[in-house]
This record gives C-alpha cells, sequence and structure tokens, in this order.
C-alpha cells in the first residue's frame, strides 16, 4: 500500500491526558496519517487544525473523534487553550471491529469528527477524561485486553453521542467533499461484498475518472486503498478476537476463497493473514 503521509502511532495500548500542550499538538504540524484512534476534548480555547485535509477550529466544548487512517495536522492556536486527550494504539485496535462497534455512527463520524457538546455532556466527558488519566498513568496501568474494554465503553458513548447531535448541515461542502463523504458511506455500507471502484462511482453517478481524481484530491489516497482499507479493519479484528478460520473470514467477506482472500491480505499488510493472527 502506497503511504502518502508520515504514518503516526502511539508506543502503548492506551495513553489519556488531561492537558494536552501546544508542544505535543507541534508533533502534528507536519500533515500525518493515524494508526491509532484518538478521542479529544476540547475544555477552553481553540486551535485550527486540519482532519482529512479539511480545515476547521477546534473550539471550547468540541468532541473530536479521529479513525485509524485520518490525515491530521495542527497548524496553531488562536489563544490559550485546553484539551483532553486518550488514544488507542494500532496494536489495541486489532481487537476491535471499529465499524461494527459503532454501526450507526461510523460513516457520520467519518463524515464529522468534530461535534459540540453541551455544558452537561462536557461536564461528564471532563470527568471521565480525567479518571483514564489516573487509570491509565497509576501503578496498575491497563493490559491490552483492560485497553480494549475501555475502547468498546468509549465508542458506545461516542454512537450516543452522535445520536443526539444536531449534524445535518452543520458544514458548508464544496462538490469534491460531498463525493468523498458519499463515497465513505458507500464504502461502510458495501464493503463486505463489493470492492470494485466502478461499483462506487456508478453508485455516486459519476464516472470512475471522476471518482478516482476526486478521492485523489481530498484524501491523497486511491479509491481502492480507501476501500482496502475498510475490508482490512474487520479482517484484522476477526483475525485477532475471534476464532473463525482463515476460510470462515474469507467467506464472511465474500471472498471467493481462502486463498483470494490470503492473497488480498497479504497485498495490503505484507503478510499472510496466519502470520498476522500469530504474530
Amino acid at each position: 500500500m502506497r503511504m502518502d503521509f508520515p504514518q503516526v502511532d502511539l508506543p502503548v495500548d492506551i495513553i489519556a491526558w488531561t492537558e494536552v500542550t501546544e508542544e505535543v499538538l507541534n508533533i502534528y504540524k507536519q500533515a500525518c496519517r493515524l494508526q491509532a484512534c484518538i478521542f479529544a476534548l476540547c475544555q477552553e480555547g481553540s486551535i485550527n487544525v486540519s482532519i482529512n485535509l479539511m480545515e476547521t477550529e477546534v473550539k471550547q466544548g468540541d468532541f473530536i473523534t479521529l479513525l485509524p487512517g485520518s490525515i491530521i495536522q495542527f497548524h496553531g492556536q488562536k489563544e490559550k487553550f485546553k484539551l483532553s486527550f486518550i488514544g488507542f494504539s494500532a496494536h489495541c485496535l486489532t481487537g476491535i471491529n471499529l465499524i461494527q462497534s459503532a454501526p450507526g455512527s461510523f460513516p457520520t463520524i467519518l463524515e464529522y469528527p468534530v461535534i459540540n457538546l453541551n455544558e452537561t455532556l462536557l461536564s461528564y466527558l471532563k470527568d471521565y477524561f480525567a479518571l483514564l488519566a489516573r487509570v491509565t498513568t497509576g501503578p496498575y496501568p491497563p493490559d491490552t485486553r483492560m485497553a480494549q474494554q475501555i475502547l468498546s465503553n468509549l465508542l458506545y458513548v461516542v454512537e450516543k453521542l452522535y445520536g443526539t447531535s444536531p449534524l445535518s448541515g452543520k458544514y458548508p461542502q464544496s462538490r469534491k467533499e460531498e463525493i468523498y463523504r458519499k463515497f465513505i458511506q458507500l464504502v461502510i455500507e458495501n464493503y463486505m461484498h463489493e470492492r470494485h471502484a466502478q461499483f462506487y462511482a456508478n453508485q455516486i453517478g459519476i464516472s470512475l475518472q471522476h471518482l478516482s481524481t476526486t478521492i485523489k484530491q481530498v484524501t491523497g489516497k486511491n479509491v481502492l486503498d480507501i476501500i482496502a482499507n475498510v475490508v482490512l479493519v474487520d479482517a484484522k479484528a476477526k483475525l485477532k478476537s475471534t476464532d473463525m478460520t482463515v476460510q470462515e473470514i474469507a467467506y464472511s467477506l465474500n471472498f471467493p476463497s481462502a486463498s483470494f482472500f490470503g492473497k488480498y491480505f497479504k497485498r495490503y499488510m505484507g503478510v499472510k493473514p496466519l502470520e498476522y493472527r500469530n504474530n
């Protein structure tokens, strides 16, 4: 798989901070692609960032969900800010199917990674982030299994937040952004049985060339890589967190055979499915 942006992961399964400083955010001055999954809460002030190459101002009361594969870049602060953060490493994510953990809101999270919370919800999440910061920095930090359970619980909370947040029409969309977001939604809905780029172009009602050019301009990635990323989120979770055979996983994702699935998996991951499971 081509890597158009530097890849950024976390050194341990779970990290939580209540005081994210400008020095920390300066790590992301250069645009990079996350391998980790990150949740952040802006408690005061504001900062300017780009998420998936779309500039936005994160301000007090905003809750940010950055899924693996997100492209992020920190542009600077407009005023003094206070940001809380919890992140889960790529290793931690291998046992979690992010798509199925938040099935109702996953496409919406991709479309609206930043939502604003009311004072009550903001207060609850401030306390929750503070608790997680104490747990993760205490004498008995969470192991991988506990980190995955925390992530599952947090995804459940995010699902509820997005289910009650009025997002329609919140952000003006260019035609390119509209195509990209429609494409992502279609991939989430159809990845288990459809991996051909032409299918998605037809569904959107544009040519394959138009779709390919637009997705490349908006994300820096090509269409097939984005489809594969979603397929692999599911496949990796099944390999690490279930006892399904490779053949069962292949059939669950509508591959014609375990051999075909193995070649597809190795093309993008560099190893065969069983090697990935046993590593």
